[in-house]
């Protein structure tokens, strides 16, 4: 894997802090459990809440993770000043999202100073052993200036 150097020696503060700024990710009860530069994992346990009508976790819910990752790998790399959204993804949900946990792995494939292109996988944890559920590819944009995005 590539090594990145982040623009923001703080990147890391700046991450979590805008992470717990996520109502979503309190619903789903998702926590942040790895930021590094161009790398992010977000960890879900499985709730029988956040299932679709077969009890596999919403496929919703898998994207909403791996997007997220994704966004926030890309972010590792932006300025202290900015902000970042999705522009696109593309997901391949590979198996039923079915197991104790699931662990959203994103990274940063092709940094840009405005665009990013990210991936990411999503992996079940079921008895101990990783499961590919789905793979997500992702474009990220970097705005700066956006007063109108952070109140």
């Amino acid at each position: 894997m590539t090594a990145f150097e982040p623009q923001d020696p703080n990147f890391e503060a700046r991450i979590r802090e805008s992470f717990s700024k996520q109502r979503v990710m309190d619903t789903f009860g998702a926590a942040l459990t790895k930021v590094a530069p161009g790398e992010v994992e977000i960890e879900l346990t499985f709730r029988p809440d956040l299932t679709q009508q077969h009890g596999f976790l919403h496929a919703g819910v898998v994207t909403t993770i791996v997007d997220s990752a994704c966004g926030y790998a890309a972010y590792t790399l932006m300025p202290a000043d900015s902000e970042v959204l999705t522009i696109e993804y593309k997901v391949n949900l590979l198996s039923p999202a079915r197991g104790e946990r699931m662990i959203a792995r994103g990274r940063v494939t092709k940094p840009g100073r405005t665009v990013t292109v990210c991936a990411g996988d999503v992996f079940a944890i079921v008895d101990g052993e990783e499961k590919l559920i789905a793979t997500m590819l992702a474009t990220m944009i970097s705005l700066r200036g956006r007063s109108d995005l952070t109140g």
